[in-house]
């Protein structure tokens, strides 16, 4: 049986400095991708960009400022992952399909879990 050698990715030769200055673009760009094409992303950087503020200024320990602020990213976090999950699915296909409604349905509660974190986090820190 003849195996096929695998396809080689150009992209991944890079190593060292080289490899974290693109990753810093790639990232960069990806960044500006979401706030361009994703509303929820928009509206969560607003959130972030009074929250994290706040939690600055709130007289709390360092430990409840940073989940404070760590709930807030978590959610600019699962964002991009469920953006780049419904860009990879468009790609594939834009028919109806259960697969790819699935795949979206599970991406949007893992927003809504981390956007529910940050609810109880800060409830329980201002609460006390």
């Amino acid at each position: 049986m003849e195996m096929t050698p695998p396809e080689i990715n150009h992209h991944k030769g890079k190593t060292g400095l080289k490899r974290a200055w693109n990753a810093l673009f790639y990232s960069m760009s990806g960044f500006r991708a979401a706030f361009k094409h994703e509303d929820a992303f928009r509206q969560e950087v607003i959130l972030a960009a009074v929250l994290i503020p706040a939690a600055i200024l709130l007289r709390h320990t360092a430990i409840e400022r940073a989940l404070m602020i760590g709930s807030v990213l978590l959610v600019l976090l699962v964002e991009l992952i469920n953006s780049a999950i419904e860009a990879t699915v468009d790609r594939i296909s834009l028919e109806d399909h259960n697969l790819a409604k699935r795949a979206k349905d599970i991406g949007s509660a893992a927003v809504f879990v981390s956007l529910v974190n940050v609810v109880v986090i800060w409830a329980l820190i201002l609460s006390e």
